[in-house]
């Protein structure tokens, strides 16, 4: 199977890019299954339902949220009606919606995606996330009824990132980081046949700072003041993710690769 996963949509521009290139790559990669993380999509923080239709239109399979997931209030009753939008599994008791499930891919194939929110430097305590994905990935052991796994671990710490995808590591297709908005250069298999890397990147203006207008946090840093809200920034928006070939017989992966796609940040797929 042809998974690719995109990182956080940020802002306007990140939503044009999705519009303007992901049903191409679609086409051209010959994907089976897609999963964008939506999760500064609307104005940078959280994601509206009238975003989440678009971005599922415009030919994701599944949209996931992290730590912003009810930014916007509109999407505490919208994810309830909408199956494709995950919150995190570890957000809340009691939070509308669900944090994993399993999906329908090409030629009758069914995807596990689970996504799972970090603990070490997040603003608040969220519950412990290795026992959440534990739970769902023994219920979903590789080759079994789904071909591919898909965990993401929405985090700030890369060696709580890291840490994952080797807990995972034969047990998933591929584990992938999220929230930092930086694509970093780890991209592998694992020993046991689990792709990961730590972080996805963003979908948004790499000409900014993880995605936002420049001049707010250099003032900011340079200040210790704030004069103004973080606004995304616009311009060209690179997509940027992970491409996975799995194995339907195992789930594992078989070839992963980085993903840059138009904006400063360019890396065609072979």
């Amino acid at each position: 199977m042809r998974v690719l996963f995109l990182g956080d949509v940020v802002g306007r521009s990140g939503r044009a890019a999705i519009n303007a290139r992901l049903a191409g790559l679609r086409a051209e990669w010959r994907l089976d299954f897609v999963v964008v993380n939506g999760e500064n999509a609307s104005g940078g923080m959280g994601l509206t339902p009238d975003h989440a239709r678009a971005i599922l239109e415009a030919g994701a399979d599944v949209v996931t949220l992290g730590d912003h997931a009810f930014d916007q209030k509109d999407m505490l009753g919208f994810i309830a009606s909408e199956p494709r939008i995950l919150r995190p599994m570890n957000y809340a008791k009691g939070a509308p919606g669900r944090g994993s499930g399993v999906f329908d891919a090409t030629r009758g194939r069914k995807v596990l995606v689970a996504v799972a929110l970090g603990q070490v430097f997040m603003k608040r305590p969220f519950d412990d996330p290795f026992s959440a994905v534990d739970e769902v990935l023994r219920a979903h052991p590789p080759g079994g009824a789904v071909q591919a796994s898909i965990v993401e671990i929405h985090a700030e710490a890369t060696s709580e990132k890291t840490a994952m995808g080797h807990f995972c590591d034969g047990r998933a297709s591929l584990v992938v980081g999220t929230h930092t908005h930086i694509p970093t250069a780890d991209t592998m298999l694992l020993p046991r046949g689990t792709a990961y890397q730590t972080d996805a990147g963003m979908c948004g203006v790499h000409d900014s700072v993880i995605g936002m207008d420049k001049a707010e946090p250099l003032r900011r840093f340079l200040t210790g003041m704030s004069r103004e809200r973080f606004t995304p920034a616009s311009g060209d928006a690179t997509l940027s993710g992970v491409f996975v070939e799995t194995d339907d017989r195992t789930g594992l992966a078989q070839t992963v690769r980085a993903v840059r796609v138009g904006g400063p940040l360019v890396e065609a797929l072979p």
